[in-house]
């Protein structure tokens, strides 16, 4: 590719990471960026971090950001025919990053493109475990993640064709990747456009995640979701954990396996009951899905 982009950063009290952010995207060898930041109201050095950079800003309320519209608001204020994403909590790893995120558009059939995530040194071993089939190093990521924005780009007329969706709070990446697979379009996986990026969640900001996730999901695939499903994916998270905190000698990741998968799964359970009785009654307020993750970050 030999054009201009541009990098959509949404960002919230990210001072913790936003400096590497930056300076990763900011020492790429594609230079050809422009950088447009969407600031939901930090109360940190955030901005202060951002204006060391070249940018423009939009500044929006907490309150107003829905991760779908937000997108949808950052793009129409772009003009660039690709459209890049960038998390505020993602490092690229090379200089190649970005470049190699681009390559494929040199196919006029591929619409989007998304990075492999690599976890942060201090990540969980079931966070490495989880990433680790995510984001495989060779082949195809498995069909649960047709696609992922902390690190991304697409075709600005992919977009238009089909803007993020706002029925729920979160999931607004899995829902365009599955409407784009079931059209027919081709989004890749690019295995070598390498970036940092992990949470450590904790219980409470485990079951915000989660419940949003299930709430998209009802929208997603229009499915009903059980508790006998939730209990037996438990189950067998559990069993999966078993193995991979044995191999690495993580005795208390271990231990603290039951109560997370619990949680991990029986909050998606709640979330995808949430998400069929909006759509049951046909409620277009997803403002609940918000105020779950927002309490879960207190």
């Amino acid at each position: 590719m030999n054009e201009r982009v541009e990098v959509i950063m949404r960002t919230k009290d990210s001072d913790w990471v936003v400096d590497q952010a930056l300076a990763g995207l900011f020492s790429q060898r594609y230079r050809d960026f422009e950088l447009l930041v969407v600031d939901s109201g930090s109360k940190d050095r955030t901005l202060e971090m951002v204006r060391r950079h070249p940018h423009r800003l939009v500044e929006i309320e907490p309150r107003a950001y829905y991760p779908g519209p937000v997108l949808n608001m950052a793009i129409e204020q772009t003009t660039s025919a690709i459209v890049v994403f960038q998390n505020s909590d993602v490092v690229p790893l090379d200089p190649f990053a970005l470049e190699r995120l681009l390559a494929p558009f040199a196919d006029p059939s591929v619409v989007a493109t998304f990075a492999r995530q690599l976890p942060r040194t201090e990540a969980h071993t079931w966070v490495r475990r989880d990433y680790a089939a995510a984001f495989p190093e060779r082949g195809e990521p498995p069909a649960w993640m047709p696609y992922s924005l902390p690190f991304a780009a697409m075709r600005r007329s992919a977009w238009r064709e089909h803007p993020f969706y706002g029925d729920a709070w979160g999931s607004e990446d899995s829902e365009w990747g599955t409407w784009a697979r079931r059209n027919g379009h081709r989004v890749q996986y690019v295995a070598d456009s390498l970036v940092m990026h992990s949470h450590n969640y904790t219980l409470r900001q485990l079951y915000g995640r989660r419940f949003i996730e299930g709430e998209a999901d009802a929208y997603i695939f229009g499915d009903q979701d059980s508790l006998a499903r939730a209990a037996w994916r438990t189950a067998r998270a559990i069993g999966t954990d078993v193995g991979a905190h044995l191999r690495v000698g993580d005795w208390r990741g271990l231990l603290l396996s039951p109560a997370r998968r619990a949680v991990y799964h029986f909050a998606y359970r709640k979330g995808h009951r949430h998400g069929e009785e909006r759509i049951a009654r046909g409620d277009r307020d997803a403002s609940v899905g918000q105020a779950v993750v927002l309490k879960s970050n207190e």
